[in-house]
């Protein structure tokens, strides 16, 4: 359980500039996510919310809360440095799935987008948060030395 509480927490990059290149990484994709993707899920066009694609044939309020939670509630948590590794495994889902299923056939200048945001967001998930993230100040307070 210790193994697991540090592999989700724990993050130090080696160096402050390694932890702030990350922060400011980990700050800027989220916010490009949200920007991007999270704010359509409160657009209505044409009198019409976005169409959330279900190729898994998963419940449609569940795909749609899913991939509205990836969207909208992930990015602060991520951005924040909350449950970092926990929280990207949705959003890395949906942006995975948008690559290999629902943008498979399409052209390469459409799959760049989910395969971009899933090798970013996997790249985060390996090296976590960083020590400038809630996470860190978590484990620091609660599990160093228990």
């Amino acid at each position: 359980m210790e193994n697991i509480i540090k592999f989700l927490l724990y993050t130090d990059l080696g160096s402050e500039i390694n932890n702030y290149a990350v922060l400011v990484f980990r700050v800027l994709l989220m916010l490009e996510l949200f920007r991007v993707h999270g704010l359509k899920k409160f657009r209505v066009q044409n009198g019409e919310k976005e169409h959330v694609p279900n190729p898994l044939g998963l419940p449609d309020k569940l795909n749609g809360l899913v991939a509205t939670f990836s969207d909208t509630v992930v990015p602060f948590l991520v951005a924040f440095g909350v449950g970092t590794r926990l929280f990207l495994l949705p959003s890395i889902g949906v942006t995975a799935i948008g690559y290999f299923i629902v943008h498979r056939k399409d052209a390469i200048e459409v799959r760049d987008v989910p395969y971009m945001y899933t090798l970013a967001m996997l790249f985060l998930w390996v090296i976590g948060p960083g020590t400038y993230s809630i996470d860190h100040y978590l484990f620091n307070t609660f599990f160093i030395n228990t």
